[in-house]
């Protein structure tokens, strides 16, 4: 199921292509992660077992020399299968500002139709990750419901801002 996401890029014209990760693909996720700068870098064994073990729930945007661009990491929620939990949202550098972050989100939500809600958590500073999940909900004409799902004192290391869920949804039929 691979969908095509035309682009612009410096006045011409490129395509995105988003699929489903698979295992070759977690070493550029890892360094993705590294170079936004924002998000908190898992080991690069853990982007090449999630690629494996939870590819169908996520999505890879390949440049057109099939680089990845951008990442999106989910699951389904064991205990709420009508969950789709997004773990992390990366896009390159030189692809940031165009809604490819957005067009990822909806492009996974969209392939799993089981899923009637969606949930992330974000750092109250992280002003990007708050924009592109209001607008998710918005543009779906979804509820979103915000609450604290970490507290900075639940992490073992001092600094760790707290951590708000986000839960969007029920999505409308």
């Amino acid at each position: 199921m691979t969908k095509e996401l035309p682009s612009r890029v410096s006045g011409l014209s490129e395509t995105i292509v988003l699929d489903h990760p698979h295992p070759g693909d977690g070493s550029a996720l890892w360094r993705l992660a590294v170079e936004s700068r924002a998000l908190d870098v898992n080991s690069p064994y853990s982007y090449l077992l999630w690629c494996r073990d939870h590819g169908r729930t996520s999505v890879v945007a390949r440049d057109g020399d099939g680089g990845a661009c951008g990442f999106v990491t989910g699951y389904l929620r064991p205990a709420a299968p009508d969950t789709l939990f997004v773990w992390q949202v990366a896009v390159a550098d030189s692809h940031r500002g165009r809604g490819l972050a957005g067009r990822m989100l909806g492009w996974l939500a969209e392939g799993k139709p089981q899923a009637r809600f969606l949930e992330a958590t974000v750092t109250p500073d992280n002003t990007a990750s708050t924009r592109l999940f209001e607008a998710f909900a918005r543009e779906r004409g979804a509820g979103l419901r915000r609450s604290e799902l970490f507290a900075a004192e639940d992490f073992p290391v001092p600094g760790h801002d707290p951590e708000v869920l986000f839960r969007i949804g029920p999505f409308p039929s």
